[in-house]
């Protein structure tokens, strides 16, 4: 049982749940990619990540209602909809949350190499054991809330403080957020599948579940926990985007090689640097357990065997990545490939979550607003392109 207050709910857990979802996006790649966004579209930028919230706030409406009211995870949802979709759709959130776990992996080892000075390999190992530790204890949903919102907080105020030290022009970001000189699509579509994609937009429904968090009265605090957690990881963008605009309005040239470290780098000097390690770090384990976590979640309820040992089979998962890493590195080939199962995951899925919510068998006689389904239309046609582009534009480089 949760322990209950005026509203009859943990706050604990609600944001244990945001910042689950917002740690699970907020990874190695979200930190090149708003750098690199940002040194192509200058203040700019800011109207893309406006946007991209908006479109994020309707997705993960979508889908966490519909979990958190049918009191189901996703495949079980899935298999409601249609028989064996369920199966489909775990193997595809399975297999794109092992791939990108292993560069999850690599960015906690960069971290300890940019804070210590070891060796990457060794850093991805001392990583993956604190990650394991945390589902080696019984209350391990608990602590792992903890470590989340930890690790979000230190990443926040981090960066925060690398983006006043850059002095960026906050009038000129404020002012194209709302009037940009360019507009550009695919880095909408992009941010949106980066910060909702694959297993990330269950990560927080499914730790709602797992917690009791369900039914139509549960309904406010599900509703302020995903909208808690996509504000979250805004924050942690545009405090971000800050950081990377006033380096570069300065006429500083970022180093292509690693854009998000030249940032804090530039900025603070050497001890930048060190405060982008511990950056990445937290950016970098977080995403491990959530990928971890989330993946696993979305089997548990296929086999008994696999519910009553479902924290072996994360700390298997966590392992496994970790020896991939450390004996092959990061696969290009695997990355490129879940990559595209990754762009290919959030359409369908979140189609489905929108069937479901208007299918009695599932969500009972709850009604689901019609504006929300409609977001949710949106934002699977854009993500849907994004994912035709990946799987052309991509694939072919297996062959070359």
């Amino acid at each position: 049982m949760l322990m209950s207050n005026k509203s009859g709910f943990n706050w604990s857990v609600l944001l244990g749940a945001a910042f689950l979802m917002a740690t699970s996006s907020i990874g190695p790649g979200f930190l090149t990619q708003t750098t690199v966004f940002t040194q192509t579209l200058l203040a700019s930028f800011g109207f893309v990540i406006l946007i991209s919230i908006i479109l994020d706030i309707g997705a993960q409406l979508n889908v966490w209602r519909v979990i958190g009211i049918s009191g189901k995870r996703g495949q079980d949802v899935a298999n409601m909809v249609m028989p064996g979709l369920g199966y489909l759709v775990a193997l595809l959130i399975v297999m794109g949350g092992l791939g990108f776990n292993i560069g999850n992996i690599a960015g906690a080892g960069m971290g300890f190499n940019v804070i210590f000075g070891i060796d990457t390999v060794t850093g991805a190992v001392i990583s993956a054991v604190i990650a394991v530790s945390i589902f080696l204890f019984k209350e391990a949903g608990k602590l792992m809330d903890k470590f989340t919102q930890i690790a979000g907080f230190v990443m926040i105020f981090l960066t925060l403080y690398v983006a006043v030290s850059s002095a960026p022009p906050v009038g000129e970001a404020i002012s194209k957020t709302f009037m940009p000189d360019v507009i550009d699509p695919m880095a909408i579509v992009t941010l949106v599948g980066g910060t909702v994609g694959g297993y990330i937009t269950f990560s927080g429904g499914h730790r709602l579940v797992d917690a009791g968090v369900v039914g139509q009265k549960a309904l406010p605090q599900i509703t302020r926990s995903s909208v808690t957690g996509v504000c979250v990881t805004g924050i942690m963008r545009i405090v971000l985007f800050l950081a990377a605009l006033g380096v570069i309005s300065q006429g500083f040239q970022l180093d292509p090689s690693n854009p998000p470290a030249s940032v804090f780098q530039l900025a603070v000097g050497n001890v930048g640097y060190k405060i982008f390690g511990v950056v990445m770090w937290a950016a970098a384990i977080s995403s491990v357990i959530g990928a971890a976590y989330t993946s696993v979640s979305f089997i548990r309820s296929f086999s008994p065997m696999i519910e009553n040992n479902y924290r072996w089979f994360v700390i298997a998962f966590i392992v496994f990545s970790t020896v991939v890493f450390a004996i092959v590195g990061q696969p290009v080939k695997t990355l490129i490939v879940v990559g595209t199962l990754n762009g290919l995951i959030l359409p369908i899925t979140l189609l489905v979550m929108i069937i479901a919510a208007h299918k009695k068998s599932i969500v009972g006689n709850y009604k689901h607003p019609v504006w929300m389904s409609v977001f949710g239309v949106i934002v699977v046609l854009m993500t849907a392109y994004m994912g035709a582009l990946t799987v052309i534009n991509q694939l072919p480089k297996l062959f070359m």
